[in-house]
């Protein structure tokens, strides 16, 4: 059976005109003469929507019961029996209610298309899962109903819906997208112009890496290796010389000229691990490309140029920047260079070569020789022996018949000076050997004249062969050596990251490995305090620096009391104090310092971020209270002018029954007025600490009953109280305690079904009384139960004109404030259940009383 196809109407926000664009593509195609019908739709009350489905064939939805109330989800086995060509399914983000056959409508979807069912369908981009986050942070509301990247991205069709913000906006504040009520608070909250941009802007980066995805799978699918210049990638390769900040620099202004073109940095290390490349100079260097916006890269490979144009084509590159060759004019006689074998093999890829002021200088020393200089000696001394033994011993001199087997036995000696000193002294016991060869075994004897063709070809294929064997040796050596310490630099560095990773504090477990490591007496990290120059008169005085981190006893306070100083830029330095480390070992203090400088920047990073949630906590409860204030305390405001201008007004007569309702709507309106301006003043007192608390022991079973009085008396009357008579007192605040009940008990008859009334009981154990008020409501999730207790958070509840969403967060504070504490859990067989702990007074205690109807 052949799959569906899937098309997917992308939006930024609600209200852009998915579902109208979708229900237009479903006309044009029945038009076509496809079999098209509506799986489910939703209008929202938009007239021009639901006008467009008049027409269309509609499946009839299923009705669901759950937790005592009724709702429509689509039927999933009626549009599969009807089997059209084409269904539409709106709103693919969309969780089923417990008890449909797929948790996700968009599991149903799957089940569609796996019957050959093609679907469209709409999708919002903050129900993108990997963008979940992100869009939290954005609007500050976080998505529950979300769908993998994966499974929209296989789509067949994604087809963007785009609208400005100032467009959005006009249509919401027009009516066309909700319903009168919730125009102000939608546009002061979720719908500003800055939430409303950058969504738009996720949308359209999301879509085009999608689009990016297809290219590639299409040039991978059509074996396409030439450059598509779709969108600007400018490549600058990093050797790990001093020259990489200047290339660099240099690439992302040529990055900057298109904009949003991409900036890579590649480095080629050899596949054996052995590079010249500096990791001091690199880390500093990967750092710059991310404060410049771009990325690192590292690859193997044997030919760099080679490995470079892989890369460049790989990431379909549009400009490689290299940097001009450190090498000499001679060098260059015998080879070309990287920058030149790169142009030749570039084709469409233009190559940048960036001249620099270490252009033409010699590269950096590397490593130390590869043999000490012990080894070095007494090679030379095996040598030495060897050939007064070849010259005055075991042979026999002037006798040209002993020729080869001097030459055997020379040969062999150059072999053991290669291996024990290296290639210098394996050449000049060649050249030593070959002397001796010719002095003694060729005639005319005991002279350096040679008067024989042949003799002169077997001492020269001697030399060669002496000089072969000892180069070979000797990088056979040194390659072992590099090897070791390659992978001992390694070893410490794994050993660094780990520390970082694993420490809470980064920087000072740095410090402190790196004084483990090199057995220092104490190493310190020095910043310059601002205001203050790097003249060298004035580096001496260590109040103009500051230390950052340190490890070790009586650590350097200045770089002047330091034994070794390793800068890191032109405002840090690591100074270090204990043995001085060897050269070698300074380049992994060198790689120390620069994540020294990473972790500073992380942890400030960090402190930053911690000094700013606090601020955005504010920004949010700011606009949260501006949205709540602008409709919440509007409504009872303006039904209580409204029924005072019309008591005044002389226009009108109305009879005492009239009058009578129109007082009792002022009263109830101000009523309410005064509720939602109370709750207010009192969360800012709790947040400032300033609440007035009049603890003293009072009856409990009183308070649940004058809190009851105060609900609508007929929801009230079918409360279940089971609380004992004999309970001790509870220290509280009547006032206090009696806001916090009638609040948990008005939640309760909300959302309570009309045959399962709630029930308040009470127990006491210890030096406290535990109060729970349970009902058998649709209750909450686990996970949300702490944002119950969140200011001005109503967990989607849409009765958006009853309050500020204050009521929960007010009541815990109020609980915590007389020393006691409200939490939520769940109703055994479903529901949600307050638990209220209040403190008893001190006193003799008595058995716990057992809990009766009341």
């Amino acid at each position: 059976m052949t799959r569906g196809n899937l098309r997917v109407y992308l939006g930024a926000a609600p209200g852009v005109g998915k579902t109208y664009r979708m229900l237009d593509e479903a006309h044009r195609r029945r038009d076509r003469g496809a079999d098209v019908v509506v799986g489910f739709v939703e209008c929202h009350g938009r007239v021009m929507t639901e006008a467009m489905i008049d027409d269309l064939e509609v499946i009839p939805r299923t009705r669901i019961t759950h937790r005592g109330r009724s709702f429509e989800e689509m039927d999933l086995d009626a549009v599969l029996e009807r089997r059209p060509q084409v269904v539409l399914v709106d709103e693919l983000a969309h969780s089923n209610v417990p008890g449909s056959g797929n948790a996700k409508r968009w599991q149903d979807i799957e089940a569609l298309l796996d019957a050959g069912i093609t679907v469209l369908s709409t999708l919002n981009i903050q129900h993108v899962e990997s963008l979940n986050d992100v869009v939290e942070r954005i609007t500050g509301i976080r998505q529950r109903e979300t769908v993998p990247d994966a499974w929209v991205r296989a789509a067949e069709q994604i087809e963007l819906v785009d609208m400005t913000p100032e467009a959005l906006r006009k249509r919401l504040a027009h009516g066309n997208v909700y319903r009168p009520e919730k125009i102000d608070a939608s546009l002061g909250n979720y719908f500003r112009s800055g939430n409303l941009s950058a969504l738009r802007e996720l949308a359209l980066l999301w879509l085009a890496g999608r689009v990016e995805d297809e290219l590639e799978d299409y040039r991978s699918d059509h074996g396409v290796t030439d450059t598509w210049e779709t969108r600007e990638r400018v490549v600058v390769a990093l050797t790990g010389g001093a020259e990489g900040e200047t290339l660099l620099r240099r690439a992302a202004r040529i990055a900057r000229r298109g904009r949003g073109a991409d900036l890579l940095a590649v480095h080629v290390a050899r596949s054996d691990g052995l590079t010249g490349a500096d990791p001091a100079l690199l880390a500093r260097q990967r750092v710059l490309v991310e404060h410049l916006g771009g990325t690192y890269h590292q690859v193997l490979g044997e030919d760099v140029a080679r490995s470079l144009i892989a890369f460049a084509r790989g990431v379909n590159a549009t400009q490689l920047v290299l940097g001009a060759s450190r090498r000499g004019r001679i060098a260059r006689m015998f080879s070309p260079g990287i920058g030149a074998a790169t142009t030749a093999l570039s084709g469409p890829i233009d190559v940048h070569l960036v001249t620099h002021e270490h252009t033409g200088s010699p590269p950096p020393p590397g490593r130390r020789a590869a043999l000490s200089r012990r080894r070095r000696l007494l090679a030379c001394a095996v040598a030495l022996l060897a050939l007064l033994i070849v010259g005055f011993g075991i042979i026999t001199p002037t006798s040209e018949a002993f020729l080869g087997s001097a030459i055997a036995l020379v040969f062999a000696t150059v072999t053991v000076v290669a291996l024990v000193g290296g290639m210098w002294p394996a050449l000049l016991t060649s050249v030593s050997g070959f002397a001796v060869l010719n002095f003694f075994y060729t005639e005319p004897y005991l002279t350096f004249t040679i008067a024989s063709m042949q003799s002169v070809l077997a001492l020269a294929g001697f030399v060669v062969v002496a000089v072969s064997v000892s180069v070979v040796v000797d990088q056979a050596a040194r390659r072992t050596r590099e090897a070791a310490q390659a992978g001992a630099e390694a070893q410490v560095l794994a050993t660094v990251a780990g520390n970082v990773l694993r420490g809470s504090r980064p920087l000072e477990a740095l410090m402190e490995r790196l004084r483990e490591t090199f057995s220092l007496t104490s190493v310190a990290l020095l910043q310059r305090r601002p205001g203050f120059s790097a003249r060298p008169d004035q580096r001496q005085d260590h109040r103009r620096w500051e230390v950052v981190a340190a490890s070790g006893e009586d650590h350097p306070l200045s770089p002047s009391e330091q034994d070794t100083e390793v800068p890191v830029d032109d405002e840090l330095t690591l100074v270090l104090r204990g043995r001085r480390p060897e050269a070698g070992d300074r380049r992994i203090i060198e790689v120390f310092a620069a994540q020294a400088a990473i972790a500073l920047r992380q942890e400030r990073l960090e402190r930053e971020a911690a000094a700013a949630r606090p601020l955005a906590e504010t920004d949010r409860m700011r606009t949260a209270l501006l949205s709540a204030v602008s409709h919440d305390l509007r409504a009872p405001l303006a039904s209580a002018k409204a029924a005072v201008t019309s008591l005044r007004s002389r226009e009108v007569h109305f009879s005492d029954q009239d009058r009578e309702g129109l007082l009792s709507m002022a009263d109830e309106s101000l009523d309410q007025l005064t509720r939602l301006v109370t709750d207010l003043l009192d969360m800012s007192r709790l947040q400032a600490g300033v609440l007035g608390v009049t603890a003293r022991p009072l009856q409990l079973r009183e308070s649940v009953f004058s809190a009851l009085d105060q609900l609508d008396a007929a929801a009230a009357s079918q409360v279940r109280v089971l609380v004992p008579e004999g309970l001790p007192d509870a220290v509280a605040d009547a006032g206090l305690l009696d806001r916090v009940l009638v609040n948990i008990l008005g939640n309760a008859l909300k959302f309570s079904p009309p045959d399962r009334p709630p029930e308040v009981s009470a127990s006491w154990s210890g030096d406290r009384i535990e109060v729970l008020v349970a009902d058998h409501g649709p209750g909450v999730a686990e996970e949300d139960r702490q944002s119950m207790f969140v200011p001005f958070q109503r967990l989607g509840d849409t009765d958006n004109h009853s309050g500020l969403g204050l009521g929960l967060a007010l009541s815990q504070g109020l609980a915590e404030a007389m020393g006691g504490s409200l939490e939520a859990d769940s109703t055994p067989g479903g529901g949600l259940t307050m638990r209220l702990v209040l403190q008893v007074p001190e006193g003799p205690r008595v058995d716990a009383v057992s809990e009766t109807d009341s």
